[in-house]
């Protein structure tokens, strides 16, 4: 993408609001998205439901959208019934100030605001502090950013919930019986002599690339084995290992077996796959796929150390080629387990 189409797009409004779908993988319904700006570059986009909570939250929103320093941002209210309520607007008005206020305070200028009713063709926006000025929205799926999303093998949703449908528990009958053999799982392994412990982290990874490579063939684990494999995640040298595969020539297939342990152990085990399930989404680009899995994540465990750094670096910006390091660390470990990993792909990009 050239540097001109993101100044084209944070110029005019219309095109702005267009690309959020782009940008956060699914279409906002009553959201107040944030979008950091410096140097005519679109930065970090950051995105609350509308809720009566919101005001009193609007200085964590600052918080991280300061974390990566912006010299600027650009609010977009979406909201289908407020957009056309005449007594909204002043409620509006009073959270843009406040937005506008704390923002402020961490030296980051609020350059527009703006209200719309639906971000699709037909959609239209207005400025939220009442100028006059307003428009129509422009076709989302004509958006330079949603092109773009298209071929770098983004999806792209209708909804929130829709995203959040990927990482939802499936089967239930399946999970069940995961259920039911994951504390024996468990037990087994804290019944491992403090020596063996390496050689059974080996054996871990083994048994996850062999099921990376048996459900590229078409075979899902079975819940025997889909048990056994969540239990070896929590082991961090096992977890860490396996984050190489983001990298790696199989990262595609990593991802899936990622996905479907996610929706086939129970709760808090499913953390851990949904931590992989984000580290590779977060080092291919995939924000929005993310930023789901990690808030299902620390809802499991709300003080998992590596959910939390991801996610906070999420939410700053960081960009997906800084937290691949993490990736590298996986082959080391890998090296001192005596394992062989995928390949990494060329120019050890991610998937």
């Amino acid at each position: 993408m050239t540097r001109k189409q993101p100044e084209f797009i944070l110029k005019r409004p219309g095109a702005l609001i267009a690309a959020l779908p782009a940008i956060l993988g699914f279409v906002p319904e009553r959201s107040l998205i944030l979008v950091s700006v410096d140097g005519g570059e679109l930065g970090a986009v950051l995105r609350a439901d509308l809720s009566d909570e919101l005001p009193g939250a609007i200085g964590h929103l600052a918080d991280v959208a300061a974390a990566a320093a912006p010299a600027a941002a650009i609010a977009v209210i979406v909201d289908a019934q407020g957009a056309h309520c005449p007594a909204c607007g002043e409620d509006f008005r009073r959270l843009i100030d406040g937005l506008r206020r704390q923002l402020s305070r961490r030296g980051i200028v609020l350059l527009d605001a703006h209200v719309v009713d639906r971000v699709a063709l037909g959609g239209r926006w207005r400025c939220a502090d009442g100028c006059g000025l307003g428009g129509p929205v422009d076709d989302p799926e004509a958006s330079p950013l949603a092109a773009a999303a298209v071929l770098e093998g983004r999806r792209l949703y209708g909804r929130r919930e829709d995203l959040r449908a990927v990482i939802a528990p499936g089967d239930a009958a399946r999970g069940a019986a995961v259920a039911a053999l994951i504390d024996d799982c468990a037990a087994q392994r804290a019944a491992v002599a403090e020596g063996d412990r390496q050689d059974r982290s080996r054996r871990d990874v083994e048994a996850a690339l062999a099921a990376v490579v048996a459900l590229a063939a078409g075979r899902e684990p079975t819940a025997a084995e889909s048990a056994r494999l969540g239990c070896s995640l929590t082991d961090v040298m096992v977890r860490d290992t396996l984050c190489a595969l983001a990298i790696g020539e199989r990262c595609s297939d990593a991802e899936a077996l990622w996905s479907v342990l996610a929706r086939v152990l129970p709760e808090p085990w499913r953390a851990e796959a949904l931590v992989l399930l984000a580290f590779s989404a977060y080092a291919r680009g995939d924000g929005p796929l993310a930023g789901v899995s990690l808030e299902a994540a620390l809802r499991c465990l709300p003080g998992h150390r590596m959910a939390g750094l991801l996610d906070t670096a999420l939410q700053s910006g960081l960009r997906p080629e800084r937290v691949r390091g993490l990736a590298e660390t996986g082959y080391r470990l890998a090296e001192q387990l005596g394992v062989q990993l995928p390949l990494r792909r060329l120019g050890q990009q991610a998937c």
